[in-house]
């Protein structure tokens, strides 16, 4: 038992220490695909901004595309996690605020929306990844793996939601939600190609003259 206690530690030791690498690697990617955009980025500069060795960058990622992934993986994951947050929050306002007609919906989708954050340089890694996964099936691939994952869990969350509501969908849960993401994005994407400093409170602005009313006739009480 003695001999095994030292190479449990130290086995702790090397799996924080590379997690650690790793995800030093991965924010020092985000900042410079943002900034920069991933064809025009190296792994060199990648490496350089994270502080380490090329060795280092390859005893985690086989290549720049894997690390791409890897980086939406961790976003997608983050932005559910914020997501359910958001939710758990706007339920709150909901049930405090004692009605369920249309009023009540918009202010519940308004304290939604409000409190997921606003990060514009992941919209633009975004995009840049889309674009890519259009032109390379492999990526393609674990892209659409990655929005299928996170349609299908915030359609879920969807579904547990309605019913505290007392409102039931008229169609499938994600056909509704690709509707009013599409909707909702399309507000974002025009505030941010606009210049303005604020987009997502821009998006929000707009959402609130549509989007209650959408998803009233997506819906109907139960």
């Amino acid at each position: 038992m003695s001999e095994r206690g030292p190479a449990v530690d130290g086995d702790a030791t090397v799996s924080r220490r590379r997690r650690h690498t790793r995800e030093r690697l991965l924010d020092a990617a985000f900042d410079l695909f943002a900034d920069e955009g991933v064809d025009a980025t190296s792994i060199e500069a990648v490496c350089e901004h994270a502080g380490f060795t090329r060795g280092a960058f390859y005893s985690n990622f086989d290549s720049k595309y894997a690390l791409l992934l890897a980086l939406a993986a961790r976003e997608h994951e983050r932005r559910l996690h914020e997501l359910r947050g958001a939710l758990a929050v706007a339920q709150q306002e909901c049930v405090q605020c004692g009605t369920l007609d249309i009023d009540a919906l918009a202010r519940f989708l308004d304290v939604l929306l409000g409190r997921l954050s606003d990060d514009r340089r992941w919209r633009v890694i975004n995009a840049e990844l889309t674009l890519l996964a259009m032109r390379q099936p492999e990526i393609a691939r674990h892209h659409h793996d990655l929005d299928r994952q996170m349609t299908d869990e915030v359609a879920d969350e969807m579904e547990r939601l309605l019913p505290m509501l007392r409102r039931r969908l008229v169609l499938p849960a994600r056909q509704v939600l690709r509707v009013l993401a599409a909707g909702y994005l399309a507000d974002l994407s025009t505030a941010d190609l606009s210049g303005d400093p604020q987009p997502a409170a821009r998006a929000r602005e707009q959402a609130a003259t549509w989007l209650p009313t959408l998803v009233d006739r997506l819906s109907e009480p139960t």
